[in-house]
């Protein structure tokens, strides 16, 4: 049970802000599946599930005293590893790529559980090895492999999305943690090197996603046809939208994967630049307090480890926002709170239930 002096250091604007952002993704959800859900169970109930599920996993969460992550963080990391095995022997396929296992009668996407996994796996690391002056890169050879092989894992499955968040967070992580310049500049400079080595590994279609990233009118009937619709979406939503229920692109369904990735999108021409402000506002708000969590915290592991999951929120915030309006390539990350899709939406909630444990326990 929870000590009753935890509750008085309770963070009610952390769990304000996270049920302002799941409402929301209903409702916008509601207005993007809205042309398509006769005949099923409608896609923004199914969302409404899952946020049950994850608040139900937030009060679990909550029940943990954080520090005793730190004892099975490896075992944690270790076991979803092999999830990622067992999804690439006997995984579901979908979409031409094979990212689900059965669970109960369910799919569930080991990947997103890797994304928790690594944080709490880096934030050990670090936690047991603190150093002064920064590490070299020698010393980064661990943290390096932790990160590589559940990359190389599920860039198999394929999915360039996830692995390039699992990058993110790495990089992030031990940016925060200390790294020497000349260790920095190395490894920079081995990823610049590695980077035509990356591009043979790479599946036609990620390349054809990157190639349209620059040139999307290159093809706009085909690979950069997603983009383009994204943009007419977006700017059309002028000032103050085109209100709910009434965006084109999505309810005409020009607009493709307008309930996942490109979830902004709709949002961005039903409510406009304003609508899109108060959202980014919000997330700016998250990010912030999510920094102030860590900055509060009083022992390194927590500090670490919330910095790794407000850093997780922020890599998905930037880089899908970055990728409907064309900032970025197109490359399949989900937007927290507001995209479809049960997996994700749970890790993130429980992400947000690791804040919510540091941030109650700061005085503890």
């Amino acid at each position: 049970m929870i000590d009753r002096r935890l509750i008085s250091n309770f963070d009610w604007a952390l769990l304000g802000i996270t049920l302002f952002f799941s409402i929301l993704g209903i409702i916008n959800l509601y207005s993007a599946s809205y042309s398509f859900s006769a005949g099923r169970t409608p896609v923004y109930m199914k969302h409404i599930y899952y946020i049950l599920m994850g608040l139900a996993g937030i009060v679990i969460v909550l029940q943990i005293d954080y520090k005793n992550l730190e004892r099975y963080a490896y075992w944690i990391y270790a076991f979803s590893v092999l999830l990622l095995v067992a999804v690439l022997l006997v995984g579901k396929t979908g979409g031409g790529a094979r990212r689900w296992i059965g669970i109960m009668g369910g799919t569930y996407q080991p990947s997103e559980l890797m994304k928790l996994a690594l944080i709490l796996a880096l934030s050990k690391y670090f936690y047991n090895r603190n150093k002064v002056g920064g590490y070299y890169l020698r010393e980064l050879i661990v943290p390096f492999m932790m990160v590589g092989v559940p990359s190389l894992l599920i860039m198999k499955q394929p999915d360039l999305g996830t692995a390039l968040i699992l990058l993110s967070i790495f990089g992030s992580i031990i940016l925060f943690a200390g790294v020497r310049l000349p260790s920095l500049l190395i490894a920079g400079s081995s990823l610049i090197a590695g980077a035509p080595i990356l591009w043979r590994f790479m599946k036609d279609y990620q390349k054809m996603r990157l190639m349209t990233f620059l040139n999307p009118e290159a093809d706009p009937l085909g690979s950069g046809y997603h983009i383009i619709q994204s943009k007419i979406a977006v700017g059309s939503g002028k000032i103050f939208g085109r209100g709910l229920l009434s965006g084109t692109q999505s309810q005409l369904q020009f607009l493709p994967e307008h309930h996942t990735d490109f979830i902004f999108s709709v949002l961005a021409e039903e409510w406009g630049f304003i609508g899109s402000m108060i959202v980014i506002m919000g997330f700016l708000f998250l990010v912030l307090w999510g920094v102030s969590i860590a900055k509060e915290c009083k022992d390194r592991f927590g500090t670490i480890l919330s910095f790794g999951v407000i850093a997780m929120i922020s890599w998905h915030f930037l880089i899908n926002i970055g990728m409907v309006v064309g900032l970025m390539p197109v490359v399949g990350v989900p937007l927290p709170f507001f995209s479809y899709g049960g997996s994700f939406l749970i890790t993130i909630l429980l992400g947000i239930g690791i804040l919510l444990n540091i941030r109650m326990r700061r005085f503890a």
